[in-house]
């Protein structure tokens, strides 16, 4: 399994023979150089979506389009863009779980907010979420954008996942000490990926306090474009 970061909450995620995008921010992204976007993307089977906020959707469609792959990802947007953009989705909803070719993608809560823009102003999008992704033996809990919540003391327990993907860079989400606090009481995670951060300078910079507050867990500050092996 490799992991990559492609700055702010973008991921890419090789495994079981699919190449999954994780809120492909590249239009704009100040921390990736735009000599790696094709890198970034290349041979993508899916992009998944948490939530519709610019910094996580502006590509998703472009990319869909180019690529010929689907997104996947809340049921309300994904019905919208199939209607209005014409891209192949999978649309499920919270609770649900989908098949990726031999990946299970489990839609689980966040909690934040999900607009986009529109010449009409903003619309929703549906709601923001998280993702369990089982693959290799593990499961990735990708957080998305959210702060703590008491929904992470159930689905720590029944999806027991083993890597944390989690916002971190406070603001707008989680900071690093929530996101410490959230990873030592309801998770037992080996590996733990802090994301959302550095991007802007009202973003959290240093992954240390995270470190300092998972004493016996693996944190790994990923570099953008840099392949962090599972």
């Amino acid at each position: 399994m490799k992991i990559i970061w492609l700055g702010h909450g973008s991921f890419r995620i090789e495994t079981e023979g699919q190449v999954l995008l994780i809120d492909p921010w590249l239009t704009g992204n100040p921390v990736l150089d735009e000599a790696h976007h094709e890198a970034a993307v290349e041979g993508a089977t899916h992009i998944l979506l948490t939530h519709v906020h610019f910094d996580h959707v502006v590509d998703v469609v472009s990319l869909c389009k180019k690529l010929g792959v689907p997104a996947v990802g809340q049921y309300d947007i994904m019905g919208y863009w199939t209607e209005q953009e014409g891209i192949e989705t999978v649309g499920f909803n919270k609770g649900g779980t989908v098949a990726l070719g031999d990946v299970k993608v489990s839609m689980v809560n966040a909690v934040h907010s999900s607009t986009f823009a529109t010449p009409e102003g903003l619309r929703t999008g549906g709601t923001e979420c998280g993702f369990m992704i089982e693959a290799e033996g593990h499961v990735i809990y990708v957080s998305g954008d959210t702060d703590i919540m008491a929904d992470m003391a159930w689905m720590g327990d029944y999806y027991k996942p083993d890597i944390g993907i989690l916002c971190a860079g406070g603001h707008f989400t989680m900071d690093m000490k929530k996101a410490a606090y959230a990873a030592k009481t309801y998770f037992d995670f080996k590996t733990v990926i802090p994301c959302h951060y550095k991007t802007f300078p009202i973003l959290e910079q240093s992954a240390e306090d995270l470190v300092k507050g998972l004493p016996g867990v693996k944190v790994i500050e990923p570099e953008v474009m840099g392949t962090i092996e599972l």
